[in-house]
């Protein structure tokens, strides 16, 4: 969720300078040929890979389901991709919120590439790891010296529990940077596409990599990360997992500051802090860190990943993904307990977004509501009531192609706002047409008129309390739940 202020809407501070922002031209423009590390077919063969699902569905550890909002196109995308890398043990899940008149392309081409470069630098890295482990056996060195400290106090402890500390620090070192190459190599990549215009455009991210036991996350943008766990009474607790990197979090607001950027919010939305480029009033992005909007890439914002990690255990019940669409009007708890009530796992991605669109029309009635992506991953399958596919679907992809637009009226009012987060603009999106062009017609170049980088789709943060989603009993408790 990012918001930018076109050149034509008001001014944000009176007296601040209104001069429209001049787009860079580059001098180097790099053939078409060279746009992406993979063409169309490849892209084709791509979507066929086995265990790698993006629509609308399920499979045995995971739902999915997405929907557009009432602000045009839907910008956001979602992946699951199990027996990630070739390993039976591993899967990885993300959630895209793109932004700009071209997020949509945005968010598609990160969801399609950036899992790509993860595997790539992950296998690069776990070779590496395997070069200087063979050395520190032959040396008698320690291959994390630097590690040391942290079982150097505990030296009671059986040494299996010594040996089983070092491998999952050794499993989040190799991931860490795994990460932190693949998001650098992503965004420098979009920067050289000369199909997809990503000065103005971007897309958040909040990824994951499940091994085993182990989990790291990585995140950029305002998307987050949910774990639904057992307390001690055995009722079921949201911990969120993400950070939504605002701009107004003091070390986020430093950095843009320190690069000639500024942070501040507009009188009409007092809670939705913005990044404004020096001189002009745009486009006031409601992130601190993104893919893509290289009009503030020299000011402050980043492309650089929040890695966490954590060890599951037999407590952890599942995960959820989510862009903004859900989180602006449901809290952890709330989302936690619908995903725990669905009426089966395999539809408990689906009945979130539904919750979620009604909870759009009783807190916002006069908005229009944003797109919703969600992947909600399952750690114990054989607990699960999921509604298995079929045995041929399994083997391709469990995913119905369904393009779902929300139904609600959207008509719009004087008093209306366009609740998007993202962009500010001073024209409304036109909704989108039924007759949607596929990804691939989307990724080739434009012609005629286009929409300006500086606009985009409005999106704000206000809190309200309102009815919500009330569940009978305690989270973890009976299925049933209540209607708005």
């Amino acid at each position: 969720m990012g918001s930018c202020l076109s050149s034509d809407s008001r001014s944000p501070h009176p007296g601040s300078p209104a001069t429209p922002v001049r787009r860079r031209r580059s001098s180097k423009r790099r053939s078409g040929s060279r746009n992406s590390s993979f063409d169309y077919h490849k892209e084709e063969l791509l979507h066929r890979i086995p265990g790698r699902m993006f629509l609308n569905g399920s499979s045995e550890v995971a739902s999915l389901f997405s929907q557009q909002g009432k602000k045009g196109t839907n910008q956001d995308a979602m992946i699951v991709w199990e027996n990630f890398g070739s390993r039976e043990d591993t899967v990885f899940c993300g959630v895209f919120d793109g932004h700009g008149p071209f997020g949509h392309m945005v968010a598609k081409r990160v969801r399609d590439a950036l899992p790509l470069k993860l595997s790539t630098h992950w296998e690069v890295n776990i070779k590496s790891e395997d070069v200087l482990r063979e050395i520190s056996l032959n040396t008698g060195s320690s291959l994390y010296p630097e590690d040391a400290f942290l079982i150097a106090g505990e030296e009671s402890r059986l040494s299996i529990d010594v040996e089983e500390t070092e491998k999952h620090l050794e499993v989040f070192q190799t991931l860490k940077e795994s990460f932190l190459k693949a998001y650098k190599v992503m965004d420098r990549e979009l920067r050289s596409y000369t199909n997809i215009d990503c000065f103005c455009s971007g897309t958040t991210a909040v990824t994951l990599v499940k091994q085993g036991k182990n989990l790291v996350i990585g995140n950029i943008g305002d998307s987050r990360a949910v774990l639904a766990t057992r307390g001690e009474d055995d009722s079921l607790t949201a911990v969120q997992l993400t950070v939504d990197l605002k701009p107004d979090l003091p070390a986020e607001a430093e950095r843009i500051r320190k690069c000639k950027g500024r942070v501040f919010s507009l009188q009409d939305e007092p809670d939705v802090a913005r990044v404004w480029m020096p001189k002009n009033d745009s486009p006031g992005l409601a992130m601190a860190r993104a893919f893509g909007d290289f009009c503030l890439k020299d000011f402050g914002v980043i492309s650089v990943p929040e890695i966490s990690y954590r060890r599951l255990s037999e407590k952890d019940e599942f995960i959820v993904l989510a862009t903004d669409g859900i989180w602006d009007v449901l809290s952890n708890d709330e989302v936690v307990n619908i995903v725990d009530s669905a009426s089966s796992c395999s539809s408990a991605a689906r009945s979130l977004v539904e919750e979620a669109v009604r909870a759009w029309k009783i807190m916002y009635p006069t908005s229009k509501a944003d797109d919703c992506a969600v992947v909600c991953l399952f750690f114990d399958s054989n607990s699960n009531n999921f509604s298995t596919a079929s045995a041929k679907d399994k083997t391709f992809m469990s995913m119905e192609r369904t393009e779902v637009i929300s139904n609600a009226d959207g008509a719009s009012s004087p008093l209306a706002f366009n609740r998007s987060s993202t962009l500010r603009e001073g024209e409304e999106v036109s909704a989108a047409s039924k007759d949607e062009p596929s990804e691939q017609d989307e990724l080739l170049p434009k012609t005629g008129n286009e929409s300006s980088p500086l606009n985009g789709v409005s999106r704000v943060n206000t809190v309200m309390t309102l009815p919500r989603f009330v569940p009978d009993k305690a989270v973890g408790g009976s299925k049933s739940k209540k209607k708005y």
